[in-house]
Formats: structure tokens, C-alpha cells, sequence
């Protein structure tokens, strides 16, 4: 049986009827995660939550942990990986409150780990398609299941932040073909390709970027509403998809990643390392 993990939003493990739950602390050779990981059962099917940013939202986009969040999900057995990103909306069918299965990147980032590998060990990883095919499937049926508007593709552009883009960059993105702009998939999504998880983005938008002519009538209540609305969504599409992932018994499509990603003998690493890349390796 798969475990789904779910990187979010705090209020996201709140799920009527989850059994079991319980508040997991867990060390990592790249520091503490976010905070407590929460673990339960959902219609006996196992699901592992992590507030990305902390509970009450204290981690800026940069001062997210990104390999001590991943490394402690891949050490509770999570394969299946959905993050839920709030992002804002570079083009105009893309309406806020409307789903986007993102499928591509764009990395703007500039101050961040984006690998667990180095001092003594080199891998590099296939990255040409980021998001798990077989994921995204299944998060677009469970998003059709709770009603959701759902765009099944999307280029994702991260930014640094925590300030939101200019105009001239918004327009910039828009130039690229660019459809989200958001600020913590990367490198969430490349540290998700090493450690073997099949990951996938549920990309909600809240707003339009700054290049929309409405953009500056648009109030913080309305967002807030908007922001609301997408975290109620959230949960009848976790719901949904809880049960297809814990249905699935095969291995995932990327367990194995580092089988042909690894440029280093792995008895010549140094001991340390192996130490902190264990988990990680098929």
C-alpha cells in the first residue's frame, strides 16, 4: 500500500475523519524540517502532512528546508508526493480559484540548496519532464471528482521573494509562456526527483500577477476569500486522491532514479555521506 505525502498549508491535515493522527518530530542529516510532520489514516490508507512554511506560517520562501523536508518524507516511506502551492496567475483563463496541474519550471531562485548531493558523491538526475506523469493523472481525476476548475498543464516560474514580482518581471513571464508564478517549488520538486518520489504540483491560484489591468482593484478581503475557498478545495481533492495513491501497490516510476544518476563510486563516498544519503538510495 502507497503512502501519499502532501506539502502545504497547515490548516491541509485537518481532514474530517483522519484516525491515528499523530505528531511525528524527525531529525535530519540537513537539520529540522518545516515542523512536526503530521501522520494518519484516511479510510485506512496512510498519508504523511508537512506545513511547508511552519505552523502560523513563520519560514520565509528562502528559509524553507527543503532537503531536511524531503529527506524526512522519503524516511517515513512516501513515494507519492503532491506539494499544493498557492501562485499567482500569469494569464487570463487562468481565473483565481481555478487549478493548475503544473507540468513544467522555470527556476528563478537564487539562494538555495537544490541537491542533496556534493562532497564526495556527484549524481545527476533526468529533470526534462519534473512532474511524475502517472501523479499528475491521478491528481487531475481526484480534482475533477471535488468540482474543481482544472487547467492540466502549466509553466511554473519560481522567484526568490518574499517580494512579489514587478511588472516588467511579470510581463517577462508572460513573454516566456509562462501560465504561474509562485515561490517555493523549486527546488522542492528537483530534491523530489533524487530521492525517488513521483511528485506533482497543485498549483491554486489566488490572484493575477501585477500585469493584470484589474490587478491594483483587487482588495487583501478578496484574496483572503479566494485563499479560503482554495484550502476547502484542497481537502475534497486530498480525499479523493488519498484513496487512489493507497490503492496503488506497484513500485513508483522514479524509485529506482539513482540507478543511472550516480557519476561517483558509492563505496569510495566518504562515510558521512553515505550516512546522510542512505535513505535515499534504491
Amino acid at each position: 500500500m502507497a503512502i501519499l505525502g502532501v506539502i502545504g498549508g497547515s490548516g491541509l491535515y485537518k481532514l474530517e475523519g483522519m484516525e491515528d493522527v499523530q505528531l511525528r518530530h524527525v531529525p535530519t542529516p540537513y537539520g529540522d524540517p518545516s515542523d512536526a510532520l503530521v501522520t494518519g489514516r484516511l479510510d485506512g490508507h496512510e498519508v504523511v502532512f508537512l506545513p511547508r512554511h511552519g505552523r502560523g506560517h513563520r519560514l520565509l520562501p528562502s528559509e524553507v528546508p527543503y532537503q531536511a523536508n524531503i529527506w524526512a518524507m522519503k524516511s517515513l516511506g512516501v513515494e507519492w508526493l503532491l506539494s499544493v502551492s498557492a501562485v499567482g496567475s500569469l494569464q487570463e483563463p487562468i481565473v483565481p480559484g481555478h487549478v493548475v496541474l503544473v507540468d513544467q519550471f522555470i527556476d528563478r531562485t537564487r539562494q538555495r540548496e537544490s541537491t542533496f548531493f556534493g562532497g564526495g558523491v556527484v549524481a545527476h538526475v533526468p529533470f526534462g519532464d519534473p512532474v511524475c506523469k502517472t501523479m499528475r493523472a491521478h491528481v487531475r481525476t481526484a480534482a475533477s471528482a471535488a468540482g474543481a476548475t482544472v487547467h492540466d498543464r502549466g509553466t511554473y516560474v519560481c522567484m526568490e521573494g518574499p517580494a512579489f514580482s514587478t511588472r516588467a518581471e511579470s510581463e517577462l513571464y508572460r513573454s516566456w509562456g509562462a501560465d504561474v508564478v509562485g515561490m517555493t517549488a523549486v527546488p522542492e520538486c528537483k530534491l523530489a526527483r533524487e530521492a525517488g518520489m513521483s511528485y506533482a504540483l497543485l498549483a491554486l491560484a489566488t490572484d493575477y500577477d501585477c500585469w493584470h489591468p484589474g490587478h491594483d482593484a483587487v482588495t487583501v478581503e478578496q484574496v483572503v476569500q479566494t485563499v479560503r475557498n482554495n484550502v476547502s478545495m484542497s481537502k475534497d481533492i486530498l480525499r479523493a486522491l488519498i484513496p487512489r495513491i493507497g490503492a496503488i501497490t506497484e513500485p513508483g516510476p522514479y524509485r529506482d532514479i539513482l540507478k543511472g544518476a550516480m557519476m561517483s563510486r558509492w563505496e569510495d563516498a566518504p562515510a558521512p555521506v553515505r550516512k546522510r544519503l542512505e535513505v535515499l538510495m534504491p
